[in-house]
């Protein structure tokens, strides 16, 4: 009997535990239905908002693209245009009716183009060397580096930036003449060698880098000179890839500057240059779209080469485990 007894008080028990969540599981299994119903219904309003945004941002993106790169394609249109073609019609097609390069070879026997494109190069290679150094070492010193007045000379760098360029254009030239440095291309590419916003964006981007970092790298014995090369260069390579696309950018396209200082033809830089062939061939713009198309190349190189360094660094904001 005591057996019979022991054994029957688990079945009932188990019995008893196995029945009771049974209302528990129906609650859980109705709830669960419901809650993927309504995760459905959001999913499907959120499909539709999705949608919307992205045709929104499509049509967008096509509207800004063709106010930034319609009168590109438009002059490298106009380049490949042939002589028999009429582009000054009320119509003109986009699209040549007689393309032809000639237009670029009569720009090399128009000109000098090839010694001016050197020219250009030997300045920007200045700018964008002087831009990495000296910018580099700049902002590094004003973010890593605890000196006397450094708050100050930061404040200098940002009132800098209020300025145009020409109103110290006077003052530039004036130093320039004084080193004995006047039409020549180093004194066309001085001013430039190192910039107040390249200093800033180097000076944010050793910002972003933590203080433990560098307070770790002291208590080992570490230098000034061993912590930007060990710690902070490997993590604003983004960085100075920007500072050379934009000193490089900067130093090609400026006309006013080398216009003053230069006065050798041999030593003209292109967009200079290029206003020999716009004063001399002054009714054929083929040959002014074709030159501005020349000059454009370079630039389309270097950012091509560089532009997965120059998306990092827009991006940069830390240190990478």
């Amino acid at each position: 009997m005591t057996n019979t007894t022991t054994t029957s008080e688990p079945a009932l028990g188990g019995a008893r535990g196995a029945a009771s969540p049974t209302p528990d599981v129906t609650g859980t299994t109705e709830g669960g239905r419901a809650s993927r119903q309504n995760g459905r219904k959001r999913r499907a309003s959120w499909g539709v908002m999705s949608t919307r945004e992205k045709v929104l941002r499509y049509v967008l993106l096509v509207v800004v693209l063709f106010i930034t790169i319609g009168p590109f394609l438009w002059q490298l249109s106009t380049s490949l245009k042939g002589t028999g073609e009429d582009i000054y019609t009320a119509n003109p097609s986009f699209i040549p009716t007689q393309p032809t390069f000639g237009n670029y070879l009569r720009v090399g026997e128009a000109i000098p183009v090839f010694g001016y494109i050197g020219n250009s190069l030997v300045v920007a290679a200045i700018d964008v060397l002087g831009n990495i150094v000296f910018a580099t070492l700049a902002g590094f010193a004003l973010a890593r580096l605890q000196w006397r007045f450094r708050k100050a000379v930061l404040g200098l760098f940002l009132a800098t930036l209020v300025l145009p360029g020409e109103a110290t254009i006077i003052s530039q030239f004036v130093t320039v003449k004084d080193l004995g440095l006047a039409d020549s291309l180093v004194g066309v590419a001085l001013p430039g060698m190192i910039a107040a916003l390249n200093v800033l964006l180097m000076f944010n981007a050793f910002r972003q880098i933590p203080e433990e970092i560098d307070q770790a790298a002291v208590m080992d014995g570490a230098n000034a000179l061993q912590r930007l090369r060990y710690i902070s260069l490997p993590a604003v390579q983004g960085t100075i890839a920007v500072i050379a696309i934009f000193s490089f950018i900067g130093a090609w396209d400026d006309f006013l500057w080398p216009l003053i200082v230069l006065q050798s033809p041999d030593k003209l830089t292109l967009t200079v240059g290029l206003q020999y062939l716009q004063g001399t061939f002054a009714t054929d713009q083929r040959m002014i779209a074709a030159g501005t198309m020349i000059a454009f190349i370079p630039i389309a190189v270097i950012f091509a080469i560089l532009q997965r360094f120059f998306f990092k660094g827009v991006e940069e904001g830390g240190v990478k485990g």
